[in-house]
């Protein structure tokens, strides 16, 4: 009789076995956290959506046509009174876009200053102040924990924009809620679609037009904050206009004006910011 030989059953190798737990470990990982990051973006947009409901869009009002004008035939002896000329239109919007119930606001949430809207990124947020800078950096305007945050002024302005500059910032979100649309203004040219943004406050409804807009880092002296007036502040705005990397018209600007700055992020892992610079057009 013939021996038999046994099968040998083949056994793995057990580095490539370790490799393929450890692989499978970092896919799930990584799965895992790419679903926590999407709660978590949806979470935010989700809050930020259901407070549009405190907003009303206000229609335009129709230009009327003038009527026309029958001139009676003048004699010779009645010569035509020279006509005085009618003043030029103002350059900016009067008509605010929205109207905000800042009361059922305030009842969420009392840290509210304002409403930003800036038409041409079609941003449209509730504005808050903290008593420091990291307090709204990763909390909602309802107070949840989460990484978008919330739309916030510099603790140190005053909260009803009445600094020289007032200094608002947001997270430049990749899935361009918040400031995430802000660099298009640059990238995108979307300064050619309008060069208005208003910021709506429980006192008044104020337009700011746009006059530079650039690239800087987070130690720029574009954050410098100054309460109004002065030299230094002139020469600050005159600096600021300068470095616009936008071809926009410039508005005339003096010690007694007011501007906003608006801040984000250039990019997740640099220290570099992106702002975009408004002066108050109304008043």
């Amino acid at each position: 009789m013939g021996k038999q030989k046994k099968k040998q059953k083949k056994r793995g190798n057990p580095l490539w076995t370790l490799v393929f737990l450890a692989a499978l470990a970092v896919f799930c990982f990584s799965g895992y956290k790419l679903i926590g990051i999407y709660l978590d973006y949806k979470t935010g947009t989700d809050e930020y959506r259901d407070l549009q409901q405190y907003t009303t869009e206000i229609t335009k009002t129709p230009e009327t046509p003038a009527p026309t004008k029958t001139e009676e035939p003048q004699t010779e002896s009645e010569p035509a009174e020279p006509s005085e000329p009618e003043p030029e239109p103002l350059s900016y919007p009067t008509e605010p876009p929205l109207a905000v119930d800042f009361e059922s606001l305030k009842a969420i949430n009392p840290d509210v200053k304002g409403w930003l809207y800036i038409e041409a990124l079609d941003i449209s947020y509730p504005v808050v102040q903290g008593p420091d800078n990291d307090a709204y950096l990763h909390t909602t305007y309802e107070g949840t924990s989460n990484f978008a945050g919330s739309i916030f002024l510099d603790y140190q302005n005053q909260g009803d924009f009445s600094d020289g500059n007032t200094i608002v910032y947001g997270h430049n979100m990749k899935n361009l809620s918040m400031f995430g649309k802000l660099k298009q203004m640059k990238e995108q040219e979307k300064y050619r679609d309008s060069v208005y943004f208003w910021m709506l406050t429980p006192e008044s409804n104020d337009v700011y037009q746009i006059f530079s807009a650039f690239y800087t880092e987070a130690d720029s002296d574009v954050y410098t904050l100054y309460s109004g007036g002065g030299e230094a502040f002139v020469q600050y705005l005159n600096t600021m206009a300068a470095r616009s990397e936008i071809p926009v018209e410039q508005p005339e600007m003096d010690e007694h004006s007011h501007i906003i700055v608006l801040s984000t992020c250039a990019a997740s892992d640099t220290t570099g910011r992106f702002v975009v610079l408004g002066v108050r057009r109304n008043r």
